[in-house]
Formats: structure tokens, C-alpha cells, sequence
């Protein structure tokens, strides 16, 4: 089926979010979206998949337009999408989250669950899935989960599918499993939209691939293009995609972890028997997929956890159970993987969230009253130093793009005297020229001697950073292995196997 988009328009009041695109995705074809995020991918194919309407242009397949009132509109019509965060019901079976929308019944109204099997078994054995339609969909692996959404589309007959940023929750060998589902489904006369900002996918699965930045097509480009050009169209300008960085000039342990454990308010454990250490000038990359106990073990790290088991040390002070005030004023600098809910207040100004954590004392604060000259002064400077472009220091955080949010953070963290840095998701939902920043900043920290935690589900980035790697499963590490280990090996520890010698990395 050919699917084509022609002057798709999308505004939310005064954002204009889709700027008359245009793009076809030919019969058996992996057509590739890629752009930042907040580029407008998604927005895009939400107009397609019928969850929005748009304000001007058309969509047509093979030839004829189409007026989508939702989703079901589209599933009839033959598109069909894989979202991100998955649409599945947890506690039902495969077979009946295959079935749910479109029910089956036998004579009397029952649902017809041998149907349901029978055509997850029929699609399972033509694509090499492997999926049991009566397993709980809660028990299965992420990448199979990802395999029963494909079902789903397949089952209603899709010959349109999108996948929307689909490997952001897999391992690296899941992901190569996906791209070979990808080519099959393309080989079997599927039309594909990919939507992802990973060069390094795009290059190995895309047919024909289509660059969109602030809402507007900026141009086109072959699978053959480099790394580099496609990251200059997606940015408009020239970009460094490599980490320059010298071999690191190790001191002695700065934070010791040592058999810690954080468990939630019912019990639940999230890290399990943790343990480590972080040299003074070295950066400690925490790797795995999202929801593996990263978060937890960061939150633990700043007294954000009130369940925690076991000890952690800052220059020999334990600082377990010392509250959140004292570990800022120790020394360590945060960087939250969500900089919305816990890196920023959005109703404060970017001169009022850059003295966030310091507004007890000089010199901002001098017997009780409020510095507004060296706030104003020391606002400019950081707004200059860390290019945060916004009409002025007065502007609201919230008003900021997420790149420029996540540089106030990174200003008023490393504009402190620190003695750790953690770093979470630090480039999440950055453009790749943000990017670039973000990681030099890093690199200069660890370079200054401050021992640097970075947690990161981008293994790219993983790898351009650390040093060591040490990678969580189950809330486990699985093991530390040195920096330059290859993506292979990573890939199976965070499936949860542990590779011979990947035990603590010197």
C-alpha cells in the first residue's frame, strides 16, 4: 500500500508543530522519520493514526484520501502502529490482547479464543516470532511484548505500520531482532514508517530516510549518508558526534557503595545488594534498560529514598540517611532524568532556578537578605557560558525548549564546588548539537578530577563516556567492565548475562 502525506499541518494555539510536510512511503519500503525530539515525528504520525486532526493537508493510500475520525478509522484502513510505551494489558494472554477490540464470539456470544490462537500461532510461524498465545503478557520479555504489538497489527491486516521510536526499551541484540522483523515485513510487502533520532539505526535499517527539524521537512537522504550529515541536517549546523577525551588521571576512591538496597513503601526491592566505587577524575557509566533499578539507585545516591539498605560513603562520611540539604552541601551535583518534575520549577525564572540549591547562604544570600545584584550577575554569566537562549535571565524555566531547561540544570550544578557528579539521562530529549555540549561538560568535570556518575539507557553515549561500565539487571550489577567493551557484550549483560570477566574493571 502506498501511503502519502501531503501538506500535513498541525498547530497547538501558537506552536506550529507539523509545517505543511510532505513525504511517501512507498509499498515495501522502510521509509525512516528522523528528527530530534520535539522535531514534530510523532505529532505526524499521530495525524495519520487518526489521534489528531489536522489543521490542513491530506492523507492519502493508494492514491485516495482518507478522513480519519480515530484510530479505528485507520486500523480499518490498513495503518497500524507500534507505539513506544506499549498498548498491552498486562495481565491478559497474548491471545487476548490480540483478540481486545475486535472480539471473536462462537454461537451464543462467546468469545472465540481458539481464533485468537490460532492466528498468533499463523503469524508467529511466518515471521520466526516464537510467541505462545496463551503466555501472560506481564511474564514476557520487553522484546517479545514489542512482537505481540507487531501481532496486533498484523492480525488486522495492517499493511501500513509505524513504529515510533521502538527500540528506546530494548537491548542491543533485541534491537538487531527488530530490524531483521523490519526487513521482513518490508520484504513481505509491508509499507514501513520508522521514527526514531538514532543514526546508528537508521543507517543499517532505512530505505529512504526524510529529516524533519522544527516541524518542517528539511530534506531527504540515502541509508549511505554519514553519521555526520544526517546529524547536521537533523541540527542545521555542523556537529561533533565524537567524545574528545584524554585517558583518565585516576585518584583515590571519592563515593563507596557498598552493599546498598532500596526497596519501595510495599516492599518491593528495586536494587538488590549493590556495590561499587567512583575514583576521583573518572566518569562511571550506569547501563541497562530503563526500569532495571537506575533510578532508584540514583535517588538513593541523594537521600531521595527513604527505604535504603546498607552503606554509602562521600570522602569517608557516610551519608546514608543524612537527608537530601546535607548531601547537596557535601558536594554532590544532580542532574534528574525528569528535569520538568525534579530539576526545575517551571513558575521560576532562569535567575531563580539557577540558585536553587544555594539560597541559605552567601553569596546569595547575606544576613537574611536575598543578593539580587550578584543573582542577576551571576545568572548572565551562566546564561552566556552555557549558551541558554532565552529573551533574558527573567524568562520563565518552563517556557524554555528541553534543551535549554536541561542547560540551566547542568549550569547550576556544575557552577558549584563538587565533589560527585550524578548525571541522569543527562541528554535525554536534547537535539544533537545540545547533545555535543552536554557531553564536553561532562568530560571537563571528570577532567578536573570530580568523579562523575552517568546513567544513561543510550549505549552510545555509554560508551563515548565511561571509563567503566557497570551494568544494572533486576536491580543487580551484573557486572563493571572497562569502557571500550564492545556493544555485544553489553547488549548480553543487560539481558542478564554475565560475560567471563565482567567482574569489577580496575
Amino acid at each position: 500500500m502506498k501511503l502519502e502525506l501531503r501538506g500535513i499541518t498541525k498547530r497547538f494555539g501558537a506552536l506550529v508543530a507539523n509545517d505543511h510536510i510532505s513525504l511517501t512511503v512507498e509499498p515495501g519500503e522502510i521509509h525512516c522519520l528522523l528528527g530530534e525530539n520535539g522535531a514534530g515525528k510523532s505529532t505526524l504520525m499521530n495525524v495519520l493514526y487518526g489521534l489528531y486532526q489536522a489543521d490542513e493537508g491530506e492523507v492519502l493510500l493508494d492514491g485516495e484520501v482518507q478522513h480519519f475520525s480515530g484510530p479505528g478509522d485507520a486500523m480499518a484502513a490498513g495503518i497500524g502502529m507500534v507505539h513506544q510505551h506499549f498498548m498491552l494489558i498486562p495481565v491478559f494472554t497474548v491471545a487476548e490482547n490480540v483478540m481486545l477490540g475486535h472480539e471473536a464470539t462462537k454461537t451464543g456470544g462467546v468469545l472465540d479464543l481458539d481464533a485468537a490462537r490460532e492466528q498468533v500461532r499463523e503469524i508467529s510461524a511466518r515471521f520466526g516470532f516464537h510467541v505462545d498465545p496463551d503466555a501472560l503478557v506481564e511474564t514476557l520479555p520487553v522484546g517479545v511484548q514489542q512482537r505481540v504489538e507487531i501481532i496486533k497489527a498484523l492480525s488486522r491486516d495492517a499493511k501500513v505500520l509505524v513504529f515510533d521510536e521502538p527500540t528506546a526499551v530494548l537491548t542491543p541484540q533485541e534491537t538487531d531482532e527488530l530490524m531483521a522483523i523490519m526487513r521482513q515485513l518490508r520484504d513481505a510487502g509491508t509499507s514501513i514508517v520508522f521514527i526514531t533520532h538514532k543514526l546508528r539505526e537508521v543507517r543499517e535499517v532505512a530505505d529512504r530516510i526524510t529529516v524533519i527539524r522544527l516541524g518542517k521537512v528539511v530534506g531527504e537522504a540515502s541509508p549511505e549518508a554519514s553519521t555526520t550529515e544526517l546529524a547536521s541536517m537533523m541540527v542545521g549546523r555542523a556537529v561533533d558526534l565524537s567524545v574528545d577525551k584524554e585517558p583518565p588521571r585516576l585518584g583515590e576512591p571519592v563515593l563507596v557503595v557498598d552493599g546498598l538496597s532500596v526497596a519501595d513503601a510495599t516492599g518491593q526491592v528495586h536494587v538488590d545488594d549493590v556495590s561499587f566505587e567512583v575514583r576521583a577524575g573518572e566518569v562511571l557509566a550506569i547501563a541497562g534498560v530503563q526500569g532495571n533499578g537506575q533510578t532508584e539507585l540514583t535517588e538513593a545516591l541523594l537521600g531521595l529514598q527513604p527505604h535504603v539498605k546498607g552503606s554509602i560513603t562521600l570522602d569517608g562520611r557516610e551519608i546514608v540517611k543524612r537527608g537530601v540539604r546535607k548531601i547537596l552541601d557535601a558536594g554532590v551535583g544532580f542532574v534528574p532524568e525528569d528535569r520538568t518534575e525534579d530539576g526545575l520549577v517551571a513558575e521560576f525564572t532562569i535567575a531563580e532556578n539557577l540558585m536553587l540549591n544555594r539560597s541559605t547562604g552567601e553569596p546569595f544570600v547575606r544576613f537574611g537578605n536575598l543578593q539580587l545584584g550578584f543573582r542577576d550577575d551571576f545568572a548572565r554569566e551562566k546564561t552566556k557560558e552555557f549558551d541558554i537562549r532565552a529573551q533574558g535571565i527573567d524568562s520563565l524555566a518552563g517556557r524554555l525548549s528541553g534543551g535549554n531547561q536541561q542547560k540551566v540544570v547542568l549550569a547550576r550544578e556544575l557552577s558549584r564546588d563538587l565533589r560527585l557528579l550524578v548525571a541522569a539521562q543527562p541528554t535525554r530529549g536534547l537535539d544533537v548539537g545540545s547533545i555535543e555540549f552536554v557531553h564536553s561538560r561532562i568530560i571537563q568535570t571528570r577532567d578536573a578530577g570530580i568523579p562523575v556518575i552517568v546513567v544513561s539507557t543510550e549505549l552510545d553515549e555509554v560508551s563515548a563516556l565511561a571509563d567503566r561500565i557497570a551494568v544494572m539487571y533486576r536491580g543487580k550489577i551484573v557486572g563493571i567492565v572497562p569502557g571500550d567493551t564492545p556493544r555485544e557484550v553489553l547488549g548480553l549483560m543487560m539481558a542478564g548475562e554475565t560475560p567471563a570477566g565482567a567482574g569489577e574493571a580496575a
